[in-house]
């Protein structure tokens, strides 16, 4: 299990052929200050994680209900990764340039080149196209979540909604559902976590 802070944000939280990975757009500067992902109270992703069957077995073996920001390493050893397109903190993921795509997405590519998770998962379809654009060179803008029609060698690509708060055309029970419909996907290739 590694654990990489080659980054002025967050570190990367991967490990060889784990069975998924979490990336998001960019840390917030708020979760870069909290030294964990999506750190704010108000984001939907731990406790959307926390209520969907995705996390069922992590919480049963850690016998808690809920789980927090400071988690976020300790899912590692559960088989669940994270990191992030973009390591720039910014305020808002709308004040990242076309220029900090181009120069992350290969960087990101590598990554998952390197650690082979079964699936990496995009939080939100604005990280997923600009990767698709500037790190696997498709000129064809995807649109749709769930599993991308597009592997990158032994990596399923997938997508989820953005769980921040800023992202207003989803709730907590969308997030919930799409978390479930991961847990259903990793099963379905076989990619248990626990």
């Amino acid at each position: 299990m590694d654990a990489h802070c080659d980054f002025p944000g967050l570190p990367d939280y991967l490990a060889p052929q784990m069975p998924l990975v979490f990336i998001g757009i960019n840390p917030s500067t708020y979760s870069a200050a909290q030294g964990h992902y999506f750190a704010r109270r108000t984001n939907r992703f731990w406790p959307a994680l926390s209520q969907s069957r995705l996390s069922e077995p992590i919480r049963a073996a850690l016998g808690r209900d809920r789980l927090e920001p400071e988690d976020d390493a300790r899912l590692l050893a559960f088989g669940i990764g994270f990191t992030d397109l973009v390591k720039r903190p910014s305020a808002r993921a709308a004040e990242l340039t076309r220029a900090d795509y181009r120069i992350w997405a290969p960087k990101l590519r590598q990554r998952l080149e390197h650690y082979q998770p079964r699936v990496a998962c995009f939080h939100g379809l604005t990280g997923y196209r600009a990767f698709a654009r500037d790190a696997l060179g498709l000129t064809e803008v995807p649109s749709d979540l769930g599993p991308q029609p597009h592997s990158l060698g032994p990596t399923r690509l997938y997508v989820v909604p953005n769980p921040s708060p800023a992202n207003a055309h989803f709730t907590l029970a969308d997030q919930i559902a799409w978390y479930d419909r991961l847990a259903d996907f990793l099963a379905e290739i076989g990619a248990a976590i626990g």
